[in-house]
């Protein structure tokens, strides 16, 4: 499997329908673990991505089929004085897990923060998504020292 990677054109009718499906996809997956947007939702989902100017979603193809995506958005660190990645949504289609596609794009993202001088990338992974955890740490990626926890209060 050799996959190529595009950024999410948000001009792009076909990105915009992965972008919306993909998502759905992943929030019904097991790991995602809630209710699909509806479609008014997924309207508001690509138009927030498209308009928010720190998004930035790219899009995994095996022979010109989207098959993940990742949304990330692009952070600033204080304590490092330059800016990061962090991996918000990271979803490969389950007919097409087990093939090394979600190493390739995670090493796509790992490239692309290299190239931009990035200082770091974060993302969060649920502590019992064991095969995620595994290919993060494959990747270089650890817990925080000290260990951080992802805290969130519901508006």
């Amino acid at each position: 499997m050799n996959p190529t990677f595009e950024f999410c054109d948000f001009e792009n009718p076909e990105h915009l329908a992965a972008l919306a499906d993909l998502t759905n996809e992943y929030m019904a997956d097991p790991m995602g673990d809630t209710m699909p947007l509806t479609k008014l939702q997924q309207l508001r989902l690509v138009d927030g991505l498209a308009s928010h100017p720190n998004s930035l979603v790219l899009f995994a193809l095996t022979d010109g089929e989207i098959a993940g995506l990742s949304t990330c958005f692009i952070n600033f660190s204080t304590f490092n004085v330059k800016s990061y990645l962090y991996v918000h949504d990271f979803f490969v289609k389950p007919e097409f897990r087990g093939k090394g596609l979600a190493n390739s794009m995670m090493q796509e993202l790992i490239s692309i923060s290299q190239s931009r001088g990035y200082c770091k990338m974060t993302l969060e992974v649920r502590e019992d998504n064991h095969i995620a955890q595994g290919l993060y740490r494959s990747l270089g990626f650890e817990e925080c020292t000290p260990n951080m926890l992802f805290w969130t209060k519901k508006l």
